[in-house]
């Protein structure tokens, strides 16, 4: 099954509750992540097909995805991104963001050194 957490859910609950909910619903089965741009709101992603006013800031999307990797995580998929919406483009660095984010979790998982930003 899924469940979908909405950004008004994720506001009112924070992002720890948030965090222990995907993985208390999750637990050891596989997750795909369908992250929808719309959930983020239009001072974050102006350039998506339905923008709504109430979203998460792009931070928090972060702040999620990357909380996720000592999940069974099995695939994402990231939707709603519209370019010709966004001149300033701020919603495809933030696509790309997520996407970004969730390699360097599966490089993590198979292996690869974390390493602290500017550390060598």
């Amino acid at each position: 099954g899924f469940e979908i957490l909405t950004a008004p859910w994720i506001h009112r609950n924070g992002l720890d509750a948030t965090i222990k909910t995907i993985k208390g619903r999750a637990g050891e089965k596989p997750l795909y992540i369908s992250f929808d741009v719309d959930g983020l709101d239009p001072a974050f992603a102006p350039g998506t097909g339905t923008p709504v006013p109430g979203g998460l800031a792009s931070w928090q999307a972060f702040e999620l995805i990357r909380c996720l990797g000592d999940m069974n995580l099995i695939g994402m998929d990231i939707v709603e991104v519209s370019p010709p919406y966004d001149n300033s483009e701020i919603t495809a660095l933030a696509a790309a963001t997520v996407a970004h984010d969730w390699l360097c979790l599966l490089a993590i998982k198979n292996g690869a050194q974390k390493t602290e930003i500017g550390k060598v």
